[in-house]
């Protein structure tokens, strides 16, 4: 036999739960279920991305790009959205 987990929700996320249950006509716990089963899905996807791109990195297939040429790119970006006309 499984046994329950409770789980604490604010109560916005509880009303919202609840709205969504009414809405799609399935129970709560449903719902919980479906959500956490996608967001293991979703959490494995992006590790096995990370853990391919590292292996990447460290075969040398790609080369890291320098922390501070990040910032300047952004910089740059951020700077061309906030000309005006842009």
């Amino acid at each position: 036999m499984i046994k329950p987990m409770e789980v604490h929700l604010t109560a916005e996320t509880e009303k919202k739960l609840k709205d969504l249950s009414v809405l799609s006509g399935r129970a709560t716990d449903d719902l919980v279920e479906d959500a956490m089963a996608g967001y293991f899905a979703e959490v494995q996807q992006i590790s096995e991305t990370l853990n391919g791109r590292y292996d990447d990195l460290k075969g040398g297939e790609v080369k890291p790009i320098p922390g501070d040429e990040v910032e300047a790119h952004f910089r740059e970006k951020s700077a061309a959205r906030s000309k005006p006309g842009s």
